[in-house]
């Protein structure tokens, strides 16, 4: 498998992102969100997961994969999710629609800011030009103007 981790990275919110603040994602009346499980997981423990690891751990909660199945065959169903393309934390909800930049350290490993956050504005401003900057994908295309 190839590594699909980012190192020394800031995520921003999208351009038209609806949010000029952190919030907290809502859940379904049919079950907790994929975006609800990314922003509990960050927010409870940062810098503990890895992209890799949090969208592996966001599919065994949405999936509801029993943990005694988990235990026997663990690498097998690991593998089986990453066959498939996944994609990276750009394409989350969390950036996109609810606020959040999402800054990985250089282990990386994952931690949360709202964009009304003296962090956030840190991170963009990026003073020693240490960290890599991209923009969350965008919700929607830009439409072609004639």
């Amino acid at each position: 498998m190839k590594d699909m981790n980012y190192y020394e990275t800031f995520i921003t919110v999208a351009a038209d992102c609806p949010l000029f603040h952190g919030e907290v994602p809502i859940a379904r009346k049919s079950g907790t969100t994929k975006p609800l499980l990314e922003y509990e997981l960050l927010s409870k423990q940062p810098y503990t997961f890895t992209q890799e690891d949090l969208l592996f751990e966001v599919h065994i909660r949405h999936k509801a994969i029993p943990s005694a199945e988990l235990e026997e065959n663990e690498r097998r169903i690991r593998d089986a999710f990453f066959e498939k393309p996944q994609p990276c934390l750009r394409a989350s909800m969390l950036p996109k629609k609810y606020g959040w930049g999402i800054h990985f350290n250089e282990h990386g490993k994952i931690a949360l800011y709202g964009a009304e956050t003296a962090e956030y504005k840190e991170f963009i401003r990026n003073s020693d030009g240490e960290l890599k900057i991209l923009p969350a994908m965008r919700n929607s295309r830009e439409k072609n103007k004639m």
